[in-house]
């Protein structure tokens, strides 16, 4: 990672809405979100695995043939 890990986690709040709107499509992994986004895939990790233990995302259970994950927006009230 190019940029100090404390970095990456302080732009969680502001890049969820953007990862999200990604989602909004369906699953995805996180190399897609990446390209999706333009963003780098390591700070992308990051921040899908914030959501995650926020409750923003779900990870479905099998990986993809290339040994991915998929995320998925999840409805918050």
């Amino acid at each position: 990672m190019t940029r100090d890990i404390r970095e990456v986690v302080r732009e969680e709040p502001l890049m969820r809405s953007r990862l999200l709107d990604l989602l909004g499509d369906g699953p995805m992994t996180v190399p897609d979100l990446a390209a999706a986004g333009g963003l780098p895939a390591e700070e992308v990790m990051v921040w899908v695995m914030g959501m995650r233990r926020y409750g923003y995302v779900s990870v479905e259970k099998e990986p993809t043939d290339e040994g991915y994950f998929r995320y998925a927006a999840l409805s918050r009230p």
